[in-house]
C-alpha cells in the first residue's frame, strides 16, 4: 500500500461535516470542454472562492479507513472520486472496497467507466461466464471509456474474486453525442428513454461552476454553453438513476461509487441526485491533492503519493480510423513496429488472426500481453496502382 494520509475536514475541535453544504458553496469544476468531467485532471477555478466558515483544520488527526468504518457502515453510499489516469487513486477506492466487503455488509460497485447498455456483459463477467477480454470487447471499452484498463483491474479482479456485483453507471455515448448535436430539446423519444424523466437545473452555484470552466477553454465563444451544462447533467442524473435503482431493488446492499472527482465535488453531480431519490446521504472521498481543500468540497479528503501506472504493451504507431482497417499514420522510429518493417500507410486487418476495425479493438486485443511479447499483425500494403497486397508480420511489442 502506497503512503497514504486520509483526512476528515474538521474545524477546531468539531469534525465539519462538508457535504451538507454541498448546493451552496462553488465546486472544483472539471477540465475538458465537451467532457466535462472526464478530464485527467479535473481543473479547478484559478482562484478558489473563499470558504463560507472560518476555522483550522487539525491535521494531527490522520485515521485511516479502520477507524472510518463504523461511520461509513452508517451510510449505504460511499463515493470515492478519482483522476482517471492517478493509480494511487484506484489504490485507495480499492481500499475503501477492500474494508467495507470485510465488515461483512453485501456490497456492490458502481462505475462510471461502464455504460448501462453494457450491463450484461458486467453481470457475466463477475459470474465468471467470461474472461477479461471478452468485458473490454464486449463492453466497447476503450471505445467508449478509452483509459487504460490496466488502471481499474486491481479494483474488477477483487470483485470477480469475492462475487462482488458491478453496477454499470454511465448514459450510452449515443445519448452524448445526440444532445452534443441538438441539445436536450431536441432529442428523440428513443434518446430521451436513456435518461431520467427529471433533470434538476436548481443547484445555480453548480452552472456557475461549470460556465467557469467553458468559458476558461478557447473556442468558448462559438460553442454552445447550454448543450454543455445539459451534457453534464445528463451524466449526473443518470449515474445517480443507476445507482438509486440497484439501491432500491437491493435494499441490504450498500454500495462503493467510483467515478471522476468532477462528478464528486461539492455533492453537486452524482451524491445530491442520489440522495434526492433515495432520501439518504452518502459520503464522499476526494484526493486532496488534486483539490484546494475548502468547506464543502467531501466528507473526506485523502492524500497519496504517486504510483506508476502499469506497463502498456505497445505497437508504436499512430492510428487513424479507415473504413478498410486502421490506417498507420505514423510510425515511430526505434519501436517495435519500425523493428519489424511496418510503415506509413499500411492498413491494420488483424492481430493474431483476429479481425480489428477499430483503436478500442486492437488495444483490447493487446490486453493480456506484456511489453516484450510477440503478436502476428496481418496489414494490407498499398502499391503504386492501388491494389497492395496483405502481409502478416510478427512485432515485439514495447513500453
Amino acid at each position: 500500500m502506497p503512503f497514504s494520509r486520509l483526512l476528515p475536514l474538521t474545524l477546531l475541535a468539531a469534525l465539519l461535516s462538508l457535504a451538507a453544504g454541498c448546493n451552496s458553496q462553488p465546486s472544483k469544476p472539471p477540465a475538458h470542454p465537451d467532457h466535462p468531467a472526464h478530464g485527467q485532471d479535473p481543473a479547478m477555478p484559478e482562484t478558489a472562492p473563499i470558504p463560507a466558515a472560518e476555522g483550522i483544520l487539525d491535521l494531527r488527526r490522520q485515521p485511516g479507513i479502520d477507524d472510518l468504518l463504523p461511520q461509513l457502515l452508517t451510510r449505504r453510499v460511499v463515493y470515492v472520486g478519482e483522476t482517471h489516469t492517478e493509480m494511487a487513486h484506484h489504490d485507495k477506492q480499492l481500499e475503501v472496497i477492500e474494508k467495507l466487503h470485510a465488515s461483512g455488509v453485501p456490497l456492490a460497485i458502481g462505475m462510471e467507466m461502464f455504460q448501462a447498455p453494457f450491463q450484461s456483459h458486467l453481470d457475466r463477467y463477475i459470474a465468471g461466464e467470461s474472461d477479461e477480454q471478452a468485458l473490454l470487447l464486449d463492453s466497447e471499452w476503450y471505445d467508449r471509456w478509452g483509459y487504460d484498463y490496466a488502471l481499474y483491474r486491481p479494483i474488477l479482479r477483487f470483485a470477480l474474486e469475492h462475487g462482488i456485483p458491478l453496477v454499470a453507471l454511465n448514459i450510452p455515448r449515443e445519448t452524448v453525442d445526440a444532445i452534443r448535436a441538438k441539445g436536450m430539446n431536441g432529442l428523440s423519444e428513443s434518446e430521451q428513454a436513456t435518461l431520467p424523466k427529471e433533470i434538476d437545473r436548481s443547484d445555480k452555484a453548480y452552472e456557475a461552476r461549470l460556465r467557469q470552466v467553458f468559458e476558461a477553454h478557447p473556442g468558448a465563444e462559438s460553442r454552445d454553453f447550454q448543450r454543455f451544462l445539459d451534457i453534464q447533467l445528463a451524466w449526473d442524473e443518470g449515474m445517480a438513476q443507476q445507482v438509486a435503482n440497484y439501491l432500491e431493488e437491493h435494499p441490504e446492499h450498500h454500495m462503493v461509487v467510483i467515478a471522476g472527482s468532477g462528478h464528486l465535488a461539492f455533492g453537486s453531480g452524482i451524491p445530491s441526485r442520489v440522495e434526492r431519490r433515495l432520501g439518504e446521504p452518502g459520503f464522499i472521498f476526494l484526493p486532496g491533492n488534486q483539490h484546494d481543500v475548502e468547506p464543502g468540497l467531501a466528507d473526506f479528503v485523502y492524500f497519496t503519493r504517486s504510483l506508476p501506472a502499469p506497463p502498456r504493451p505497445l505497437l508504436g504507431v499512430l492510428l487513424e480510423q479507415h473504413e478498410s482497417g486502421l490506417l498507420i499514420t505514423q510510425v515511430f522510429p526505434g519501436k517495435g513496429a519500425a523493428q519489424a518493417g511496418l510503415r506509413d500507410g499500411d492498413r491494420i486487418l488483424e492481430v493474431n488472426g483476429h479481425s480489428i476495425s477499430s483503436v478500442g479493438q486492437l488495444k483490447a486485443r493487446l490486453h493480456g500481453f506484456s511489453p516484450g511479447d510477440q503478436v502476428t499483425v496481418e496489414i494490407f500494403r498499398p502499391d503504386a496502382d492501388d491494389k497492395g497486397k496483405r502481409m502478416r508480420i510478427d512485432v515485439t511489442l514495447g513500453n
